[in-house]
């Protein structure tokens, strides 16, 4: 059975694995669903249709799942979706999605979301983040795996953060960061490439190298942005051992929709 504090108010028709841990004055409404191994803490409120994963720690004060800051919004029923073993620390909220975007918002796997940080409705947060305290997503920001936001970093509405992007503190992200960017600064401008987080994540001298050549493509050499892909396609040839990683920055540069940051 589920260990639920006397003072939990936990809705009878909530999906709740058997070894949950609820904490005191916590709120779980009828549409949850918790994975095993999870812990809430204190004052959490899980509302919504909210499906949390396994082995993941929620502080207290925290609000999961309510509804987004959308005047759209209209009580449709749309979904908040967090993966496996993330921790997710004091006063942070999360909102469902709305059905003017996929009416999803998405956390994967892994990630460590520090206090008093935001994540709007429809925003798609891959695995292995990091965002650091006060960190505050728009609603429909897209962010990838193992990307690093520094605290207080601000994202506009329909950005995309690239895998293995470093944002410094107070960093305003107004457009597209490309993939293993460091960018600082109001608005946002790019630093070079985040080569000490690549080398902790096991990238080879070899593709590292090569990544740099992608960014001096981008930004160092006045191309425009159809030039620099064109750029990276004769890069990819001449380097096959980091093809793969220079084809993440390819497709995310295909995709881009709002432009991206630029010195």
């Amino acid at each position: 059975m589920p260990k639920i504090h006397s003072t939990a108010q936990v809705d009878p028709d909530a999906d709740i694995a058997d070894d949950v841990e609820i904490g005191p004055y916590a709120l779980i409404g009828r549409q949850v669903r918790i994975g095993a191994g999870t812990r809430v803490g204190a004052h959490v409120i899980v509302e919504g249709r909210t499906h949390i994963g396994a082995d993941n720690r929620l502080h207290p004060f925290s609000v999961i799942g309510g509804e987004p800051q959308d005047k759209k919004f209209r009580g449709e029923d749309t979904a908040l979706e967090i993966g496996d073993r993330n921790v997710i620390r004091e006063y942070c909220t999360l909102h469902v999605g709305t059905v003017q975007d996929g009416g999803v918002t998405r956390v994967g796997h892994d990630n460590w979301i520090m206090a008093y940080v935001h994540i709007a409705h429809d925003c798609q947060v891959g695995n292995h983040t990091t965002f650091a305290n006060n960190a505050q997503l728009a609603g429909h920001v897209q962010v990838g795996d193992w990307a690093v936001l520094g605290g207080y970093t601000g994202a506009h509405q329909f950005v995309r953060i690239g895998a293995h992007v470093m944002t410094g503190i107070s960093s305003v992200v107004l457009q597209d960061v490309p993939p293993y960017t460091l960018v600082a600064g109001n608005p946002a401008v790019p630093h070079g490439i985040n080569s000490e987080g690549l080398r902790r994540r096991g990238f080879t001298p070899d593709q590292i190298t090569a990544l740099r050549a992608a960014y001096r493509s981008l930004y160092r050499q006045g191309l425009t942005l159809e030039q620099a892909r064109a750029a990276l396609s004769d890069l990819m040839g001449a380097r096959p051992h980091a093809a793969d990683a220079l084809a993440v920055m390819q497709t995310f540069l295909a995709d881009s929709g709002r432009g991206i940051v630029r010195p």
